[in-house]
């Protein structure tokens, strides 16, 4: 063999030992970068505590610290105001793409931005997402009123009720359309801060029909049921394969709220207000609750987390304690949780302009 051919057989060796030594720097680079050892990472929550939110936010923080490289301490910070967009705002603004601080929105973030409300500077779609926690939600009422059950709410058409809101743009968006449904003379007071502030105000007497998220309903509802204090009338309900609105796993005994509806009236919901109700339904339930890394994070912390979180949903102490604080709802992860965050935020715009100008008309919103 040529001395030639001898050295360029050394010198392929070379490249191709340079090429491991290289790919193994990469390899350690990618993986301290997505390394958290000894870092906080804050999970912001754009609600008050205590609502199906912050409830949601802080059964999942611990997971995240168990489960993301680094073992790091990951906590919630509340940043209610203005539907969520206040605390929105702040991580558009602020939040840096270094994984140390997420968002868990709800619906109550989407609507607005899907509503192009005035109070909104964030790109939502620019955000990259983690996981989707699909919920849904139960409205009930004060005993006092004399409604057992949906099969008697029908004697609500009469009575005053007032409904504590974050906002007309907010998820409250949902039950103020179906109160519209219904025909419910319901006085929104506008200004909660979270739906667990519209709970307080429940309990104080304040106001007499609330609704709350699985979450919250389960946990903090559900207290109040067994004493006798509150009546559950229906639930949201969830959407099955076909995206028909079937009765909500997690409350199989309470009528959706179309079969709800059905019982009242006497026919199916029908009309431009229902289109626009099932438009926002499906943007704000199945995809309720999201949580983000800002624009911009490298693909492997998003990686990093969303590793964490697929891992965490099949942990024996998850899989044993989410029915208190998720509901029997399937958690999505990656890839499918892009895709139904994508959905969820494609509302048709002939529905979009129907509820601009039914919130315009009935609560003075202005666009």
């Amino acid at each position: 063999m040529s001395w030639g051919r001898i050295a360029n057989m050394s010198f392929k060796a070379g490249c191709a030992a340079a090429t491991v030594a290289f790919g193994l720097s990469a390899t350690t680079i990618t993986a301290q970068a997505a390394d958290f050892s000894g870092e906080r990472i804050e999970l912001i929550i754009p609600f008050s505590e205590g609502g199906g939110t912050d409830t949601w936010g802080r059964f999942w923080a611990p997971y995240f610290t168990t489960f993301l490289p680094g073992n790091p301490t990951v906590v919630v910070r509340n940043i209610p105001g203005g539907g969520s967009t206040t605390g929105a705002n702040q991580f558009e603004a602020r939040a840096q793409p270094d994984g140390l601080t997420a968002i868990g929105t709800s619906g109550s973030t989407q609507f607005p931005y899907l509503l192009q409300d005035k109070r909104v500077n964030f790109e939502m779609r620019d955000w990259r997402v983690v996981l989707a926690s699909p919920t849904g939600g139960v409205v009930y009422v004060n005993a006092d009123l004399g409604v057992e059950s949906a099969e008697n709410m029908g004697n609500l058409s009469d009575v005053k009720l007032v409904y504590g809101s974050q906002g007309a743009t907010s998820l409250d968006l949902v039950p103020l359309l179906a109160f519209e449904l219904l025909g419910w003379d319901v006085d929104a007071v506008f200004g909660m801060q979270g739906r667990g502030a519209g709970r307080l105000a429940f309990e104080r007497g304040e106001v007499n029909i609330d609704y709350q998220t699985s979450s919250a309903y389960i946990n903090n509802v559900t207290p109040l049921v067994t004493i006798g204090t509150a009546v559950p009338l229906f639930s949201w309900g969830a959407m099955d394969d076909d995206g028909n609105i079937i009765r909500d796993p997690s409350f199989p005994d309470l009528p959706s709220f179309p079969e709800a509806y059905e019982m009242m009236k006497g026919e199916k919901p029908s009309g431009p207000a229902w289109e626009a109700y099932k438009a926002f339904f499906i943007a704000g339930f199945p995809a309720q609750k999201l949580v983000f890394l800002p624009k911009g994070t490298p693909d492997d912390i998003v990686e990093a987390f969303r590793t964490a979180a697929q891992t965490a949903t099949e942990d024996a102490s998850f899989i044993e304690d989410r029915q208190a604080a998720l509901g029997e709802y399937k958690q999505i992860v990656g890839d499918p949780a892009e895709r139904i965050f994508r959905q969820a935020v494609s509302v048709p715009d002939d529905a979009r302009v129907w509820v601009q100008n039914w919130l315009t008309e009935k609560y003075s919103v202005q666009f």
